[in-house]
């Protein structure tokens, strides 16, 4: 842990417990004045108070970790960027650090902002230059990522009921498909068939009948028969999580659930306390850990970028799939996250690279605008059409994790993690990256005016030809 000063979040916390400073230093068992020190950012917060805050309050650490800061740095950024204000990095770590609560309320207002244009972008394409009262939310699939967002990608309550149910029906590694299928016939008497169709599950409630595509492998039939399971055994619990302000419409709910029962799908397959350890001894490599529990490289990788139980908390990954055209069409992130929704994203990304070479995992070390360094993997992961002729899918995964977790990851041997000089510079996209001498530029970023010259050639910072 780097030094932290984090002075003003102490101050927050003592006021909102209605402590006065000797009632406080007396809790964390130190003096009065090294406690004011430490709210005048005059002594860096040290891991021995932070975990005396948790053992006293039950402040979750991560509240003062350099993770939680990153976090706020990024979404603040991207409020910045797109109001065409230059503010340095510097800048918002300390604000990100001393007046989190400032950061976060810049952040929402630039949301609600966002929501108005998205509001007015909708009534323009549906109604042309006519304004009227009203108009659409923020998509439903956007609310959706920034529910699982604020959650870090973990859900305890679904982790908790996968983990049970595992051990009632006495599920294990090459019993699953099976194991569930009788679960579902005894607890609730749903008979699963496979069926020649193109829906990959249906459910018929009158029946009992649960209708699983003949063209999915046997790890993805499990997949479909645990996410239906959830809706019959945790619907209500599905239903209170959905309950969140975040979820503002009615389609954005119905979204949330499925991505709640997908959730418990994947933790019901691979149960937390079991697959940390496996991942722990594997050191995380995704390909044995893919053999080991029947189940593809993505789902895998989904289900590391949710290991975060307090107490028993994995690499904190970020996970991404994206396809040829650069649409990301999940990203989900334990902790900070660093790609902008504002800007797109960059092309040095190794990410991209996996479309090129099929079949193979790639590494890169990469360095963001920040100075933050991280270790990236990526693989391109194809489905086929059930038949001849249907079109396949082709997806790009990628699972990154900050530099100073590479060491427990098998993909850091033989790569220098310690030379700075080994790392790419990447950014978060043309539209909000600093490195405005990239050769990969395509625009410059939002508030940067280029002066071009056209009697002189000197270089220009994105294509014009």
């Amino acid at each position: 842990m780097r030094k932290a000063y984090m002075g003003v979040r102490l101050r927050r916390l003592r006021e909102e417990r209605g402590l006065k400073q000797v009632e406080l230093a007396q809790a964390l068992g130190i003096s009065p004045s090294y406690l004011n020190q430490l709210e005048q950012n005059q002594r860096p917060l040290t891991v021995a108070i932070l975990l005396k805050l948790n053992a006293v309050f039950g402040i979750d650490v991560q509240l003062f970790s350099e993770d939680e800061e990153a976090r706020l740095i990024t979404d603040m950024r991207d409020a910045i960027a797109d109001g065409g204000e230059s503010v340095s990095v510097a800048e918002l770590r300390e604000l990100a650090a001393n007046m989190p609560a400032v950061g976060r309320t810049l952040v929402a207002l630039h949301r609600r902002y966002r929501d108005a244009v998205e509001r007015g972008d909708a009534m323009a394409a549906e109604l042309g230059d006519s304004w009227i009262a009203g108009g659409k939310a923020r998509q439903p699939f956007e609310q959706v990522r920034d529910f699982f967002y604020a959650r870090h990608n973990h859900v305890e309550l679904l982790d908790e009921a996968a983990e049970r149910i595992h051990r009632d029906a006495q599920l294990a590694p090459g019993t699953i498909h099976a194991g569930i299928a009788a679960w579902l016939k005894r607890k609730h008497g749903v008979e699963t068939v496979l069926d020649d169709t193109a829906v990959q599950r249906r459910f018929d409630p009158g029946a009992k009948i649960l209708r699983l595509s003949g063209a999915l492998a046997p790890g993805q039939q499990a997949f479909q028969m645990a996410t239906q399971l959830a809706f019959l055994e945790l619907g209500e619990v599905i239903g209170r999580l959905t309950d969140n302000a975040i979820l503002v419409d009615p389609e954005a709910r119905r979204l949330a659930r499925v991505g709640l029962a997908n959730y418990f799908a994947g933790a019901l397959i691979l149960p937390y306390g079991a697959f940390l350890n496996a991942a722990e001894v594997e050191h995380y490599d995704i390909e044995r850990l893919a053999r080991r529990y029947g189940v593809g490289f993505e789902t895998i990788c989904h289900r590391l970028s949710t290991l975060q139980r307090p107490g028993a908390r994995g690499v904190p990954f970020f996970f991404v799939r994206v396809d040829r055209a650069g649409n990301i069409s999940k990203r989900q992130s334990a902790t900070d996250f660093h790609f902008s929704r504002v800007g797109g994203s960059c092309p040095l990304w190794k990410v991209y690279e996996a479309f090129a070479q099929p079949n193979r995992v790639l590494r890169q070390i990469a360095q963001m605008p920040d100075g933050r360094t991280y270790l990236w993997i990526a693989k391109a992961v194809t489905s086929n059409g059930g038949r001849f002729g249907d079109p396949g899918k082709t997806f790009a995964i990628g699972l990154g994790c900050d530099i100073r977790h590479a060491g427990k990851l098998v993909y850091a041997r033989g790569l220098d993690i310690a030379d700075p000089s080994a790392a790419t510079p990447i950014g978060a996209g043309c539209k909000v990256c600093e490195r405005h001498a990239c050769p990969q530029r395509a625009f410059p970023s939002i508030g940067r005016t280029v002066r071009i010259d056209e009697n002189i050639a000197a270089p220009v910072p994105y294509p014009v030809a």
